[in-house]
């Protein structure tokens, strides 16, 4: 007697058998996570810090060695990179595959606070972000224009296209890639600071006793109580060049009169370019428990939305969908699954 000569003798015994595992195939099947790679705990944690005017030599030698060697003795590190260029350092710490990402971040935070007393005390504090998940998005947006600048592109992206992107359900973030943040810059003309009798540490001292944030308090009396409101800093062109940079023989030295004054990107360093036309770009990334086809059909649901509000100059573009494999992947299972 064989193990088939059961079912072959109780019919009814196999055509249970058999209902029971099509509802398990059934179950199974629609249940199945859809991604383009399998489910990992792929963690990075990035430390950036920034020291304006340094050059990478500085920054490697004062701030990135002292972090990088701290960070290294962290439980869960698998290996560490790390760049020092002009003003900034970044260091990225790859995690254990499957580590918990909440404990290497908080190992990493307490490594990097263990030495900020070895950081130069004029560089702005370390700024560290976590992320988890795919290392590249499900969708890449680009933005381009033949009017705009980097840097407006980039401000319209943040306040108005960001958040609507991160309101799409399984959606972790829409990261701004090549994107520059607005910056006044002050191009010093070294001819004309030395007739006026001007140096740069008098132009750093105008600027900073003449731009800075302060809280005035309030007024009280019997019966009202005002908020004063001070205007202590410079928001516009113009102000940076009314600003007095020095006093001289009764006359004044204003910042025009040493240097041209623009609101700019702050860095020019990179560049981003879709279709040989500079551009900028927004990377959305999915939740790890995210359904990329979804995501991306929520995404295309706000095109409209999005387009309708975009400057007349502005023009959107999707630069790389990865559904698009995902979905002819799963097409051709089911092509092949109802071949005989």
């Amino acid at each position: 007697m064989v193990f088939t000569d059961i079912f072959i003798k109780r019919p009814i015994l196999s055509l249970v058998v058999s209902l029971l595992i099509l509802l398990i195939g059934f179950k199974a099947a629609t249940s199945l996570p859809i991604r383009q790679y399998p489910k990992l705990s792929n963690t990075v944690v990035t430390v950036t810090t920034s020291y304006p005017g340094a050059s990478p030599e500085l920054m490697q030698g004062f701030i990135t060695t002292p972090i990088e060697q701290a960070v290294a003795s962290a439980e869960g590190v698998d290996y560490i990179t790390s760049t020092s260029v002009q003003g900034t350092s970044t260091i990225q710490v790859y995690v254990r595959l499957n580590f918990d990402p909440n404990q290497a971040l908080t190992e990493v935070l307490a490594k990097v606070n263990s030495v900020k007393y070895l950081i130069p005390k004029e560089s702005n504090d370390p700024v560290i972000t976590k992320s988890t998940g795919q290392t590249t998005a499900v969708m890449y947006i680009g933005f381009a224009s033949d009017e705009l600048g980097g840097s407006a592109i980039s401000d319209y992206l943040t306040r108005v296209i960001q958040p609507i992107l991160s309101t799409v359900d399984g959606v972790a973030s829409a990261d701004i890639l090549g994107g520059q943040t607005f910056a006044m810059r002050l191009w010093l003309d070294p001819a004309r600071m030395a007739g006026r009798g001007v140096t740069a540490a008098d132009v750093a001292a105008a600027i900073q006793a003449n731009n800075y944030q302060a809280a005035a308090g309030q007024t009280k009396g019997y019966f009202i109580v005002s908020n004063v409101t001070t205007n202590s800093d410079l928001s516009d062109v113009q102000s940076f060049k009314r600003m007095v940079v020095k006093s001289k023989n009764g006359g004044l030295v204003r910042m025009e009169d040493i240097a041209t004054v623009e609101l700019a990107a702050q860095s020019n360093d990179s560049s981003v370019a879709m279709n040989g036309q500079h551009a900028i770009f927004i990377g959305v990334q999915a939740t790890p428990q995210g359904n990329p086809l979804t995501i991306v059909k929520g995404v295309r649901a706000l095109f409209p939305e999005i387009e309708r509000s975009l400057p007349p100059t502005l023009k959107m573009k999707v630069a790389y969908d990865s559904t698009k494999f995902i979905q002819s992947s799963i097409d051709e299972v089911e092509k092949r699954s109802a071949k005989p």
